[in-house]
């Protein structure tokens, strides 16, 4: 009887290596950090420890100098085995901006300390509250004043700043009346935490239904070196895009780990799950979601791959990215659906471990970009149709 899925592929070792090692924290540790709204600390240890976030990271500078493909599996892998892999994520894809824009200096100085996890870069400010993902209309603002840019706004939704000691910050630097496309004046820079918070910096937590370390974040005339400057000046809109289409990526990678979880939890159950004499799963009102589940997986798992094959060859990948991450977000959200309807009222019930990642995958309905952005991407951008926003 199958008992394992994804299909084996080319990764196959990687992801042996990596079940090893997620085996080792099993669903009462999960349980226990959602009890306790806490942060998997040891987990994430474990994987610094063995090199898994530093997957991204050229081997001069310390790390495996691997590629997307390979850090989109490593992802996935993490929920496959029952875990929460936005935890860390943002490791792999802000050093993305560093990597491919930062200077030789930048990288010297951050890379191999990221790579050992002496520093931590788990947290990206961009989104604003006023603003959200009309990113051009943001409000936060960099003065340069001698060899300081003075900040000064407001961000929310910024991820894992308890746990970081780096940030990557999107602030306008030249005001947007000042500019001949609104995609202008905005630059990109790399915050040190610990200076930053109390001197100009302050960061009020944000409880949620998911347990995501999250928060809102407050600058009052915080001075950032000149120095910190990642890239040029007013670039910053370029250089985060780039970001961003390895973020969606990854997340299609973590929504693809979730529901191939959720499929392997509902055939089990439906296999061994005895009711007027006959496993549920002989009934074709059982067998056909779960079917479908899987079916719309694979799916999604073949334009992740496509997304990763571009973006590593250095070729514009931002349609195949978002189309991935939709994909993804939509077979994970069924199949969540469908393991939780398969267990039926058992589904409820915590040490079972569906509804918390119910609620974890329904997050990326919603994030890093929603659902019907991604619908607006494809509709004005691969097919032409008029701008609608």
């Amino acid at each position: 009887m199958k008992t394992q899925i994804p299909t084996p592929d080319a990764h196959q070792e990687l992801r042996e290596a990596l079940r090893a090692m997620c085996g080792s924290f099993d669903s009462a540790y999960w349980q226990k950090v959602d009890d306790e709204r806490g942060y998997p600390e040891a987990f994430v240890n474990a994987l610094t420890e063995a090199g898994w976030l530093a997957a991204l990271i050229p081997a001069e500078y310390g790390g495996s100098g691997l590629g997307l493909a390979e850090a989109s599996v490593i992802m996935e892998e993490i929920n496959f085995a029952g875990g929460n892999a936005g935890s860390c994520h943002g490791q792999m894809y802000n050093m993305g901006t560093l990597l491919r824009h930062g200077s030789q200096l930048q990288k010297e100085l951050y890379l191999p300390k990221i790579a050992t996890g002496e520093l931590r870069l788990q947290s990206m400010a961009v989104t604003e509250p006023t603003t959200g993902t009309d990113t051009t209309q943001l409000k936060t603002t960099a003065v340069k004043k001698g060899d300081r840019y003075v900040v000064n706004g407001q961000k929310v939704w910024i991820s894992r700043i308890q746990h970081s000691d780096l940030m990557i910050l999107l602030a306008r630097t030249t005001p947007l009346a000042d500019v001949t496309r609104k995609s202008e004046g905005m630059s990109i820079f790399i915050v040190d935490l610990k200076q930053a918070i109390g001197n100009g910096m302050t960061v009020k937590p944000i409880r949620n239904m998911v347990n995501h370390e999250t928060n809102e974040v407050f600058f009052d005339n915080l001075e950032i070196p000149v120095e910190n400057l990642i890239g040029e000046e007013g670039k910053g809109f370029k250089y985060i895009l780039d970001g961003l289409n390895a973020e969606r990526t990854l997340i299609a990678a973590e929504c693809i780990g979730d529901a191939y979880w959720f499929i392997e939890r509902a055939r089990r159950y439906a296999t061994d799950r005895t009711v007027f004499g006959r496993a549920i799963g002989q009934n074709q009102g059982i067998q056909f979601p779960i079917a479908d589940s899987y079916i719309e997986t694979e799916a999604a798992n073949l334009m992740r791959f496509k997304a990763c094959e571009l973006f590593d060859a250095g070729k514009p990948c931002g349609a195949e990215a978002n189309m991935a991450k939709y994909l993804a977000a939509k077979a994970s959200w069924e199949a969540a659906n469908v393991c939780l309807q398969t267990h039926g009222g058992f589904g409820f019930a915590c040490e079972y471990d569906v509804e918390r990642k119910f609620r974890e995958t329904r997050l990326y309905q919603v994030a890093p970009i929603s659902t019907n952005l991604i619908y607006s991407y494809v509709a004005e951008h691969l097919l032409g149709l008029p701008r609608s926003f």
